[in-house]
C-alpha cells in the first residue's frame, strides 16, 4: 500500500498536496484499490468555490460510483483534463498523473485537521 508522507488524507480517503495556497487532491491508492477499475471520472466544480467536505465530483468504477469530498475549502481552479480520456490513470498512478482538482485554498488552517500519512495508515488497518 502507497502512503506517501509528504502528503494529508481524509477519512473519505482524498489525498491533498500543499504548495503555497494552492492544493492538488485526487483519491488515495487503497480507495483506488477498493474501487476497482475506475471507468470514469466526472467534475463540474470547476470555478466554483467550495466549503470543506462538500462533494466537488464522482469517481466511477465498473462496480460503484463514489463521491469525491473536498479535504479543504476554496475555489476548484483546474481539472485533471487528461482523466476525461483515460480515467484508469487513477488506478495505475493515483499520487501523481492520477490527480484530480487543483483547489485555491481558502482557510489553508483547515489542513491542520487532516490526517498525516501515519494516521490514514492506522485509519486503514
Amino acid at each position: 500500500m502507497n502512503i506517501p508522507a509528504n502528503l494529508k488524507y481524509t477519512k473519505d480517503h482524498e489525498w491533498i498536496k500543499i504548495d503555497g495556497d494552492v492544493a492538488t487532491i485526487g483519491i488515495t491508492d487503497f480507495a483506488q484499490g477498493e474501487l476497482g477499475d475506475i471507468v470514469y471520472v466526472e467534475v463540474e466544480t470547476e470555478g466554483e468555490t467550495l466549503a470543506q467536505e462538500e462533494t466537488f465530483g464522482t469517481v466511477e468504477a465498473v462496480k460503484t460510483v463514489s463521491d469525491l469530498f473536498m479535504p479543504v475549502s476554496g475555489e476548484v481552479i483546474e481539472f485533471n483534463s487528461d482523466l476525461e480520456s483515460q480515467p484508469e490513470v487513477v488506478n495505475n498512478d493515483p499520487y501523481e498523473g492520477g490527480w484530480m482538482i487543483k483547489v485555491k485554498m481558502s482557510d489553508i488552517s483547515e489542513v491542520d485537521g487532516l490526517l498525516s500519512a501515519d494516521d490514514y495508515q492506522n485509519l486503514i488497518g
